[in-house]
């Protein structure tokens, strides 16, 4: 089941105890620690990881992004202009090389009413940064034709909001996609939920939203 903003950890949301939130994370990892995406190992630089247990050291200037490195699974619901209401199935990978900046893809696929795959739908890459003073920076790519700058901040240790500064659009691209706002955040679950909003009319509205599993890392 997907998520409204509310529902996403804040700043005034019921949390985990530390205790907790490492007994979770343990037994999570019990199907999660030992898998890692392909690297081939034939580049003079280290491959992309998304586990923090093999690979290159997270660069310390990541460390407030480090709960999201891994790669997510799950399903959500989206209310868009174009397609209208619908499931789909998602998967999102936030991996890194060292280096100071998280590499961001996610692909999604349409789901019908069984819940059974009916074909790919939209895919976004991109780099995610962080500067000293915690603001980040989210440089995203849509496969629709869209190119987007994101500005935020942490909320607190399991949730990031980022609000869009800049969207391009190509001349085939979707032209009714306005200005947005997304919210990423660890569920009390550990599970990863998020939520896109989009001004429509003078508003924001939930345009697409989400709630996953870790599969790796």
């Amino acid at each position: 089941m997907s998520q409204t903003p509310e529902e996403l950890p804040n700043d005034n949301s019921a949390k985990l105890s530390g205790s907790d939130a490492v007994n979770l994370a343990e037994e999570q990892a019990k199907n999660t620690a030992h898998r890692n995406i392909p690297g081939l190992g034939e580049l003079p630089i280290p491959d992309d990881t998304a586990n923090l247990r093999q690979g290159p050291n997270l660069h310390d200037g990541l460390l407030a992004l480090l709960p999201l490195i891994g790669v997510w699974r799950g399903e959500g619901q989206a209310d868009t202009v174009v397609d209208g209401q619908y499931n789909f199935g998602q998967e999102i990978t936030f991996a890194h090389d060292g280096e100071n900046y998280i590499a961001y893809h996610t692909r999604l696929w349409k789901l019908d009413e069984n819940g059974e795959s009916t074909g790919a739908d939209l895919r976004e890459t991109g780099f995610i940064r962080i500067d000293e003073k915690d603001e980040i920076e989210f440089i995203v790519c849509h496969s629709t034709g869209v190119v987007e700058i994101f500005y935020g901040n942490p909320l607190n240790e399991r949730a990031w909001q980022l609000e869009s500064a800049s969207t391009m659009v190509t001349a085939s691209g979707p032209s009714a996609l306005g200005p947005g706002k997304r919210l990423y955040g660890l569920l009390p679950t550990n599970e990863l939920g998020w939520v896109d909003e989009r001004m429509v009319a003078g508003e924001l509205r939930p345009r697409m939203s989400a709630q996953l599993k870790r599969v790796i890392g």
